[in-house]
């Protein structure tokens, strides 16, 4: 169960990554569209798991490689925006977030 104080951290961390993603760091995604779905951070705000989802879904591994090997540019840009706010920039980690490929497949399945 996160605390209140989590949840705001990872509605902070969201949104900032997010804008990093848009403006910062487009070579990172290879001209494809990566959204920061969820955000989780853990209860003594050191890490956080970054749940993206990228579109279209043709490169993915080669995106999701490409973006954990730029991670420390990602969160020195990360610290460059929250560092007032919070003493600890977390250390990231990114997973892709396939529940929109499960929810296409559940749809599919149903159809038919």
């Amino acid at each position: 169960m996160d605390s209140t104080r989590q949840k705001k951290i990872s509605r902070l961390l969201q949104r900032e990554i997010s804008e990093i993603f848009q403006r910062e760091m487009r070579e990172v995604s290879l001209g494809t569209m990566v959204t920061v779905t969820v955000v989780r951070i853990s209860p003594d705000l050191g890490q956080a798991k970054v749940y993206l989802s990228i579109f279209p879904t043709g490169k993915i591994a080669e995106i999701h490689k490409n973006i954990n090997e730029h991670a420390s540019q990602i969160r020195f840009a990360l610290g460059k925006r929250v560092g007032k706010q919070m003493r600890i920039i977390p250390d990231l980690r990114f997973y892709v977030d396939d529940s929109l490929d499960y929810l296409d497949n559940i749809d599919r399945l149903l159809k038919d």
